[in-house]
């Protein structure tokens, strides 16, 4: 069987052959079946459960081929929508040129500042990280960053330090010694 695929089809017409084969022998035949289908490799230890089994297994085989294929062609389609979705908005002069204007004014300023992290049209460098760093750790900053970077209104920013400032200033501890993550479950109503 194929990875990630849970089930498969039994067709009707083997019960023409089933009905000819006792219990113990359907039983036996049964299992084999779902041995095979579960890849455990299984071994026909009598020639009538081997006989049986033929059939079903090149069965199994189309329709195995079969789901490859369709797997395939939704892969293919979906990549062509995403392509002509990103093709659309490259042929969009409004949406394009503020773009370019932000790649071209980035690439210059990366050959002359050191570029911390990037996302969006916003970046920090390691100037401004090593003022953050007098007051926070590394993982205070890098989670504020992730956080940014996620946030659904990030494209509002002008500035991803002050931006940052801001956030650390939000989650610093208060007076009462609460940790960050206790503050954030507060504001969330996980605690009171």
């Amino acid at each position: 069987m194929a990875e990630d695929k849970k089930s498969f089809l039994l067709y009707c017409d083997v019960l023409h052959t089933v009905e000819k084969l006792s219990d113990q022998q359907a039983g036996k035949l049964f299992k084999h079946i779902l041995n095979y289908v579960n890849d455990l490799s299984p071994v026909c230890e009598d020639l009538i459960t081997e006989i049986a089994f033929e059939p079903i297994k090149q069965s199994l085989k189309r329709d195995l081929i079969k789901w490859d294929e369709k797997i395939q062609k939704r892969s293919d389609a979906g990549k062509a929508g995403a392509n002509k979705r990103w093709q659309n908005i490259a042929n969009d002069s409004k949406r394009i040129k503020p773009m370019a204007k932000m790649a071209v004014s980035v690439s210059v300023s990366d050959s002359v500042i050191n570029i911390y992290r990037r996302f969006a049209h916003l970046s920090i460098t390691n100037d401004e990280i090593k003022k953050l760093l007098e007051k926070n750790t590394q993982e205070q900053i890098d989670n504020v960053l992730n956080d940014i970077e996620n946030y659904k209104g990030n494209t509002k920013y002008k500035s991803l330090y002050l931006t940052a400032c801001k956030w650390l200033q939000k989650n610093e501890p208060t007076s009462e010694g609460i940790s960050p993550e206790e503050l954030k479950a507060k504001k969330y109503g996980y605690l009171k």
